[in-house]
């Protein structure tokens, strides 16, 4: 399956001049535990960098900095691992594991922000198919069983 097909297509972004509370505010508003980090949040939105709510505690919160005043850029992971949305969901699994990322910003032909895929997207989707081969299972078991009676 195309990253494309199972990516989350609306991406929560903001610029790296951001503050943390910012930043932290756009996570609590949409629900989500990242921020695609861009350099124009209304132009082409080609990703820059990543922030997790995590990177809020550990090195923002645990250091004692002042959200108000720390910017994303100070804290956000500019070593940033993306996918095109023409990629295999496996190809994407292998770079994930080799990289020890979680989620992968997913461009399209251009670079620009097309959406996210994270663990738990592919999770969803493998679930989803072991669900369906069981089935498979089961449903041959059953006519088998009524073939023999």
């Amino acid at each position: 399956m195309l990253l494309k097909e199972i990516c989350v297509l609306d991406v929560t972004c903001c610029a790296r001049t951001a503050r943390i509370s910012e930043a932290a505010r756009l996570m609590r508003q949409h629900h989500t535990g990242d921020l695609v980090i861009v350099d124009a949040p209304d132009a082409d939105r080609a990703p820059v960098g990543i922030l997790t709510d995590r990177d809020i505690v550990v090195e923002v919160l645990a250091n004692g900095l002042d959200p108000t005043e720390t910017t994303v850029s100070q804290v956000m992971s500019s070593r940033l691992v993306v996918a095109s949305g023409t990629e295999d969901a496996s190809d994407a699994i292998d770079r994930m594991r080799q990289h020890g990322v979680r989620r992968m910003p997913v461009i399209d032909h251009d670079g620009s922000l097309m959406g996210i895929v994270t663990l738990d997207d592919l999770l969803r989707m493998h679930a989803a198919q072991a669900t369906a081969m069981a089935s498979i299972v089961s449903t041959e078991q059953a006519r088998e069983y009524r073939a023999k009676r």
